[in-house]
């Protein structure tokens, strides 16, 4: 059986003897199919809300940065985007190597290094050696680019709820069983059926723990997500690391 959305709603159907959906009448369906859509999703929403960090959610984004420009955008679905992460991707064409930006606070940004967002245009600008984050969501380098270098950096995303029939989950699915039984918790209270629903929750939150223990616990490291509240060293100069920080 396919693994979609289709396929977790007719499991919900089929432990409570409805008659299955299809893909022709899914989108249309009503009354209590419509409830099982919405309990699958709701099933769904727990996972992601209980852990910021599942390794499925996790998102490389490459953005290819403008030549004299300090801020740029986070993406759209970003939670937790890691500060840790940002580099400069090597490029041959451009003549650069890789290079792993240093964590600025903003308040040392603006105390140290402001005069870039003023002076990028008068020779100022060159491959940044830090990152920045900004109060209106935003990241800045500096010194600002003096080409279109392409930055990498790490985050988690805000997941979206299933929409289309052949919608696929990001949660693996060897953990379809984890879905299902949410789904069900939802689904009983849906129904007025109290006792049901906290047999299915307790063994929806074994599942999670389960999921825990599996895919974020089983690692030998605790990342924290601080960001530094400064940084001491004022020189552009090469870059280095600050364990653990991150913007969300």
């Amino acid at each position: 059986m396919a693994y979609n959305y289709l396929e977790l709603v007719n499991q919900i159907n089929r432990r409570l003897n409805e008659v299955e959906l299809t893909s022709v009448n899914f989108a249309s369906s009503v009354g209590f199919y419509a409830q099982a859509k919405d309990a699958v999703n709701s099933s769904i929403r727990h996972i992601n809300q209980t852990e910021y960090n599942w390794p499925f959610n996790h998102v490389t984004q490459e953005d290819v940065v403008t030549a004299n420009t300090v801020r740029y955008g986070n993406p759209d679905d970003a939670k937790i985007i890691d500060a840790n992460t940002f580099r400069i991707k090597e490029d041959a064409t451009l003549g650069n190597d890789t290079r792993k930006l240093r964590v600025l606070s903003y308040e040392e940004y603006l105390e140290k290094y402001i005069q870039y967002e003023y002076d990028a245009d008068n020779g100022s600008s060159g491959i940044p050696n830090f990152v920045f984050r900004t109060p209106s969501q935003e990241y800045g380098l500096v010194p600002p680019p003096d080409k279109a270098y392409t930055v990498i950096y790490e985050y988690y995303r805000i997941p979206v709820d299933l929409e289309n029939h052949d919608d696929v989950p990001a949660i693996p699915e060897r953990f379809k069983h984890v879905i299902t039984d949410g789904a069900m918790h939802y689904a009983y209270l849906f129904r007025g059926n109290s006792q049901d629903a906290i047999i299915a929750k307790e063994k929806f939150e074994e599942g999670i723990k389960n999921m825990r223990s599996l895919l974020i616990n089983r690692y030998d490291y605790v990342r924290s997500t601080f960001l530094p509240s400064s940084i001491s060293s004022g020189r552009l100069g090469a870059a280095t690391s600050t364990p653990g920080a991150a913007f969300d």
